[in-house]
């Protein structure tokens, strides 16, 4: 559904973005994330035909955004970070006028425009004056919008920025509910919003795509493996040195987060050592409260994907 090849930006010397490359497929929803001027926004403003790449091409829906223009843009649904309204109109009449500007049908226009209010939840304040609702009610009606002409993809630019916590929580549920109707990629600086939303994660760093992957899996890229967190009572001091040498351990913590005796154990490999770890906790009589395998947030993947290297930045990880 959405496909670029070698994508390359410059700005005079400057290259934007390099040699950007991956694919979306139908229905997905993915988070496209990256440190500020990482090239997010450049990308993005290729996908949507604002800018012509310097190489390489982009396809919506099968169409190429630079050769075959209007007919990607009109499979295009585009939320902006800032969404420019029309403040004297009311909701129905600025969605409206969105809808002729994309050339929906007389005969559908008002169905169309019922259906992108109820699925993007402003339904009830059709007849609301634009400038007199909330900033996550004009995301809501950005979102409306977006869909007004039924697009096949959404590409949504930090759609939840500058949301209150209930509002942000409201904007995720309607984003997760588009993904059942259209194709979603969608940029955040809210790492938690792309585990919560997202099935795969893209990462752009320095202009470049480093990673392309589901969250669970790229923890695991990074981290080498497994993390199981075990909580024993009765253990005495000696229970880090005796989890150390199970087969397949590389390294026990204590995690001082917690109050009773918490260890994390860092394992190698696909193995699942849970049960090698009760069978040892039993041997030695202690008492076993919690035995769990702990998942690396996205957070800390993605500061471990782009942090500074003096070798540069980190080779990139495909799905």
């Amino acid at each position: 559904m959405i496909e670029t090849q070698g994508l390359t930006k410059y700005y005079g010397t400057y290259p934007a973005i390099r040699d950007v490359s991956f694919s979306i497929d139908e229905g997905e929803i993915v988070a496209f994330l990256g440190p500020n001027a990482a090239g997010k926004t450049t990308t993005m403003r290729i996908l949507t035909g604002f800018m012509p790449a310097t190489e390489g091409t982009a396809t919506i829906a099968g169409f190429d955004v630079a050769e075959e223009s209007i007919e990607a843009r009109r499979c295009i649904g585009y939320l902006p970070e800032t969404m420019p309204c029309y403040p004297e109109l009311t909701v129905y009449q600025f969605l409206s006028y969105c809808a002729r500007l994309r050339d929906v049908p007389a005969n559908v226009r008002e169905e169309q425009i019922d259906a992108a209010m109820q699925r993007s939840r402003v339904d009830d304040r059709a007849d609301d004056i634009m400038g007199k609702l909330s900033k996550g009610y004009r995301q809501r009606v950005g979102l409306a919008q977006a869909m007004v002409h039924d697009p096949k993809v959404l590409i949504l630019d930090e759609p939840t920025i500058g949301l209150d916590p209930a509002q942000i929580q409201e904007t995720r549920e309607v984003i997760r509910d588009l993904g059942k109707l259209h194709t979603v990629l969608l940029s955040t600086h809210i790492l938690s919003e792309a585990e919560q939303i997202c099935e795969r994660v893209l990462i752009i760093n320095e202009g470049r795509l480093i990673a392309d992957d589901t969250p669970g899996n790229l923890s695991a890229h990074v981290r080498g493996g497994p993390t199981i967190r075990v909580k024993v009572l009765n253990g005495g001091g000696g229970v880090a040195r005796t989890l150390e040498e199970i087969n397949g351990v590389v390294r026990v913590r204590k995690d001082s987060a917690q109050q009773e005796p918490t260890y994390l154990v860092d394992t190698q490999g696909d193995t699942d050592l849970r049960a090698d770890i009760a069978n040892l906790v039993v041997r030695k009589g202690w008492s076993l409260l919690e035995l769990a395998m702990v998942g690396m947030s996205l957070e800390d993947v993605f500061i471990r994907l782009t942090e500074a290297s003096p070798d540069g930045p980190p080779p990139p990880l495909a799905r």
